[in-house]
């Protein structure tokens, strides 16, 4: 059986997506944003973080393959759902629920760069820096945590555990991460 601890509360979360959609709505000022929401995990995190930017806002999904039910990722990402309109010129906000390794946001800023965005930024309410493969970095980020397996507000662990409010780690007797 699974058992959880919270890392971060529910109240630190909604403190640190309040901050970081200040800081957007005074980078970007007077400018239109597209909010790019990384299926499924950034989608809870997106729709907060989209409520504190003044400005004008809209969303976009995108959707990647590199975990699928294990907690170690594959090494592989796999494009699943590209976005629905052009991003040409545009301010471009990579909306991310937890930078990594680098891979995944390494290869969707990469593919992003090459549509000719206006403005591209990550924003990612997790880093956790001791595992990045790939040299990468958000411009806006809530929590740097330690290297330990993450569930709630939206990260799962096979589909479970995505509608906690708080982030928690996943403790059990088969916990490899």
């Amino acid at each position: 059986m699974d058992k959880l601890r919270v890392l971060i509360t529910r109240r630190q979360i909604a403190a640190k997506v309040a901050e970081l959609g200040a800081r957007i709505s005074a980078d970007f000022a007077g400018e239109p944003v597209l909010l790019i929401g990384v299926l499924k995990g950034a989608t809870i995190f997106l729709a907060d973080l989209a409520r504190q930017i003044e400005l004008d806002v809209s969303f976009d999904f995108i959707a990647v393959s590199s975990y699928g039910s294990a907690k170690r990722q594959s090494g592989e990402v796999r494009l699943v759902k590209d976005v629905d309109h052009s991003v040409e010129g545009k301010n471009i906000i990579l909306v991310e629920d937890i930078l990594d390794t680098g891979l995944t946001l390494t290869y969707l800023t990469n593919l992003l760069q090459a549509h000719r965005p206006k403005a591209l930024k990550i924003a990612a309410l997790l880093d956790k820096v001791s595992r990045r493969m790939e040299p990468i970095r958000g411009d806006y980020v809530g929590f740097q945590i330690p290297d330990e397996f993450v569930v709630g507000y939206g990260l799962d662990f096979a589909e479970h555990y995505r509608n906690l409010r708080d982030i928690c780690v996943l403790e059990s007797d088969s916990n490899t991460a």
